[in-house]
């Protein structure tokens, strides 16, 4: 591809304006297709993922939270991915390990201080995540007013589906996602009923951290989280697009 744009470069010292506008939007073209590609790996390269506590209101209530007001963020680190094919591991000292299924948006392109309604141009796709969380470790922290990051942030923390392409999905807030373990249905919800929506997460999220290229978003849990235990095997999906599996080690 480069060749075909120098080659073309060199053609616009002869040619008018329009020949010009025209191999500018061919190459952005050729841009976006190549962005696209690359966020099938969004795991190697994605610098952050942002997840947003609380944002179904039933599970708020199941665990005795508040209704937030606005979006409630805390972080993981991409050391915390695994992909299917790899175990979750209960961290040390863990004696509460909880699933919480999730729809992620991955981002497309560098952006700061959207506005909603300029948001989706900026989605590349989705994905699936399951973010783990050692409840007791949380409990503790929020006993203590302590950050969550052991509880949110351990190894093998964020079990993540393949790259979903936008055509997959066509709307984000029309999707069911679930999740069992050992066959046994434990969550099941809507993103119809997330607290806040998509433009208005990354709208909110990018007023104060700027989001990259291969950036995760986690939008929230259904209720119905629970614990699991060594042994177990969590199947979890969107209904209709993908399903995944991971087995529990100590």
């Amino acid at each position: 591809m480069r060749i075909y744009i120098i080659q073309h470069k060199n053609r616009c010292k002869r040619l008018n304006c329009k020949n010009l506008l025209y191999v500018t939007k061919e190459l952005q073209q050729c841009t976006e297709i190549m962005a696209s590609a690359n966020l099938l790996r969004f795991v190697d390269f994605g610098r952050k993922i942002i997840c947003v506590g609380r944002n179904y209101s039933e599970h708020a209530v199941e665990l005795g939270n508040a209704i937030p007001e606005k979006p409630l963020l805390f972080l993981k680190p991409t050391s915390a991915y695994i992909e299917e094919g790899s175990p979750i591991k209960i961290p040390v000292g863990c004696s509460s390990l909880h699933h919480e299924i999730e729809l992620g948006v991955v981002i497309k392109t560098k952006c700061t201080k959207i506005k909603p309604e300029d948001v989706m141009s900026h989605v590349g796709g989705y994905c699936l995540a399951l973010d783990m969380t050692a409840r007791d470790f949380q409990d503790e922290a929020k006993k203590k007013g302590h950050p969550w990051t052991l509880a949110k942030g351990f190894d093998t923390s964020c079990p993540v589906s393949p790259f979903i392409p936008r055509e997959k999905i066509m709307d984000p807030h029309n999707v069911e996602i679930w999740c069992s373990v050992n066959g046994v249905a434990k969550q099941r919800g809507l993103t119809k009923d997330m607290i806040f929506n998509v433009p208005t997460l990354l709208s909110y999220i990018s007023t104060y951290f700027t989001l990259e290229p291969g950036d995760v978003v986690l939008t929230g849990t259904p209720s119905g989280v629970g614990p699991i235990k060594v042994g177990d095997v969590i199947e979890c999906g969107i209904t209709n697009v993908l399903t995944m599996k991971f087995m529990i080690e100590k």
